[in-house]
Protein backbone atom coordinates (compact mmCIF):
# COMPACT_ATOMS: atom_id res chain seq x y z
CA UNK A 1 0.00 0.00 0.00
CA UNK A 2 1.16 3.49 -0.79
CA UNK A 3 0.88 6.23 1.82
CA UNK A 4 -0.48 9.65 0.96
CA UNK A 5 -1.21 12.95 2.67
CA UNK A 6 -4.08 15.15 1.62
CA UNK A 7 -3.52 18.70 2.83
CA UNK A 8 -6.64 20.87 2.85
CA UNK A 9 -6.50 24.62 3.45
CA UNK A 10 -9.79 26.24 4.52
CA UNK A 11 -11.43 29.30 5.98
CA UNK A 12 -14.68 29.99 7.77
CA UNK A 13 -16.83 32.31 5.65
CA UNK A 14 -18.32 34.07 8.71
CA UNK A 15 -15.94 35.03 11.53
CA UNK A 16 -18.91 35.50 13.89
CA UNK A 17 -19.76 31.80 13.45
CA UNK A 18 -16.23 30.40 13.68
CA UNK A 19 -17.00 28.29 16.78
CA UNK A 20 -19.92 26.69 14.91
CA UNK A 21 -17.66 26.04 11.90
CA UNK A 22 -14.97 24.40 14.03
CA UNK A 23 -17.54 22.29 15.87
CA UNK A 24 -18.95 21.05 12.54
CA UNK A 25 -15.47 20.36 11.14
CA UNK A 26 -14.27 18.44 14.20
CA UNK A 27 -17.43 16.50 15.12
CA UNK A 28 -19.14 15.93 11.77
CA UNK A 29 -16.80 16.47 8.83
CA UNK A 30 -13.66 14.71 10.06
CA UNK A 31 -15.58 11.58 11.16
CA UNK A 32 -17.36 11.58 7.77
CA UNK A 33 -14.04 11.81 5.91
CA UNK A 34 -12.48 9.09 8.07
CA UNK A 35 -15.38 6.84 7.07
CA UNK A 36 -14.07 6.86 3.50
CA UNK A 37 -11.98 3.86 2.42
CA UNK A 38 -8.24 4.29 2.96
CA UNK A 39 -8.48 7.30 5.26
CA UNK A 40 -6.48 6.45 8.38
CA UNK A 41 -6.20 9.65 10.40
CA UNK A 42 -6.78 13.38 10.40
CA UNK A 43 -5.34 16.38 12.21
CA UNK A 44 -6.27 20.06 12.08
CA UNK A 45 -4.11 23.10 12.63
CA UNK A 46 -4.66 26.84 12.92
CA UNK A 47 -2.12 29.08 11.24
CA UNK A 48 -0.95 31.85 13.55
CA UNK A 49 -0.50 34.43 10.79
CA UNK A 50 -2.11 33.23 7.54
CA UNK A 51 -1.00 35.08 4.42
CA UNK A 52 -3.58 37.25 2.68
CA UNK A 53 -5.80 35.13 0.46
CA UNK A 54 -4.71 31.89 2.13
CA UNK A 55 -6.49 29.62 4.59
CA UNK A 56 -6.50 30.03 8.34
CA UNK A 57 -6.98 26.28 8.88
CA UNK A 58 -5.00 23.30 7.63
CA UNK A 59 -6.29 19.72 7.81
CA UNK A 60 -3.96 16.83 7.04
CA UNK A 61 -5.46 13.45 6.21
CA UNK A 62 -3.37 10.27 6.05
CA UNK A 63 -4.45 7.77 3.42
CA UNK A 64 -3.23 4.28 2.55
CA UNK A 65 -4.19 3.00 -0.89
CA UNK A 66 -2.85 1.40 -4.03
CA UNK A 67 -5.02 3.67 -6.21
CA UNK A 68 -5.13 7.28 -4.97
CA UNK A 69 -7.24 8.44 -7.91
CA UNK A 70 -9.97 5.90 -7.17
CA UNK A 71 -9.75 6.56 -3.42
CA UNK A 72 -10.18 10.31 -3.94
CA UNK A 73 -13.07 9.79 -6.39
CA UNK A 74 -14.82 7.54 -3.84
CA UNK A 75 -14.22 10.08 -1.09
CA UNK A 76 -15.65 12.92 -3.20
CA UNK A 77 -18.77 10.88 -4.01
CA UNK A 78 -19.25 10.15 -0.32
CA UNK A 79 -18.84 13.84 0.53
CA UNK A 80 -21.45 14.74 -2.11
CA UNK A 81 -23.84 12.25 -0.46
CA UNK A 82 -23.11 13.78 2.97
CA UNK A 83 -23.86 17.23 1.54
CA UNK A 84 -27.16 15.97 0.07
CA UNK A 85 -28.01 14.47 3.47
CA UNK A 86 -27.51 17.84 5.20
CA UNK A 87 -24.15 16.98 6.81
CA UNK A 88 -22.44 20.02 5.32
CA UNK A 89 -22.03 23.68 6.19
CA UNK A 90 -22.25 26.80 4.11
CA UNK A 91 -19.45 28.21 6.29
CA UNK A 92 -16.72 26.15 4.59
CA UNK A 93 -14.45 27.96 2.16
CA UNK A 94 -11.98 25.64 0.42
CA UNK A 95 -8.74 27.46 -0.39
CA UNK A 96 -6.59 24.58 -1.64
CA UNK A 97 -6.23 20.81 -1.67
CA UNK A 98 -2.86 19.15 -2.17
CA UNK A 99 -2.28 15.41 -2.56
CA UNK A 100 1.21 14.28 -1.61
CA UNK A 101 2.73 10.83 -1.89
CA UNK A 102 4.80 9.83 1.14
CA UNK A 103 8.19 8.64 -0.02
CA UNK A 104 10.74 6.77 2.06
CA UNK A 105 14.03 8.27 0.95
Amino acid sequence: MEKWLVIVETNCKDAAREAEFNHWYDTIHIPDVLGSPGHKSAARYVLKDPAAGRGKYIAIYEIETDDIKKTMETSMKQMEAKRAAGRWTELLEMVSVRICKVENF
